[in-house]
């Protein structure tokens, strides 16, 4: 399609009428839950394109649900998982300890190196099962 067809067909009011979603349905919203206390529910973004002040370009943002209190942190414009994992710890972690929920809207696999950091950062081992592990007590299945 040529740039003079693109510009028709955007300016067609029976082409913009006309026009259908491609677009799979959305869902319906589902509210978050209401948090009981402070610090246990949180949310994380980054505000990013920003003018260079030290070498930063980029300030994670990390929201409280319950107080909407905040606290930011400065990260160059490469961060990793693991750069951000730390700032998490020390912005938040040391002051609040680990929250029980939080809301991150990024790829899964950068979600994933996140949680691994933090969670060696914090101390805990992460120990992954697979689907079928005969060698072990099988407690979990049971409870479940």
């Amino acid at each position: 399609m040529t740039a003079g067809s693109r510009k028709f067909v955007a300016s067609c009011v029976d082409c913009q009428l006309v026009k259908y979603e491609t677009a799979k349905p959305r869902g319906l919203l589902c509210p978050l839950p209401v948090p009981s206390q402070p610090w246990e529910d949180l949310s994380m973004d980054f505000i990013v394109g920003l003018p260079a002040y030290r070498g930063h370009t980029c300030i994670f943002v990390v929201v409280d649900h319950f107080s909407k209190g905040l606290h930011l942190g400065m990260l160059p414009s490469h961060h990793t998982a693991q750069s951000v994992a730390q700032l998490f710890m020390e912005i938040v972690g040391k002051l609040h300890g680990m929250p029980k929920s939080i809301v991150f809207d990024r790829d899964p696999l950068f979600v994933s190196r996140f949680w691994q950091t933090l969670f060696s950062l914090s101390g805990t081992k992460l120990r992954m099962s697979s689907a079928y592990h005969p060698q072990t007590d099988g407690q979990t299945e049971v409870t479940n």
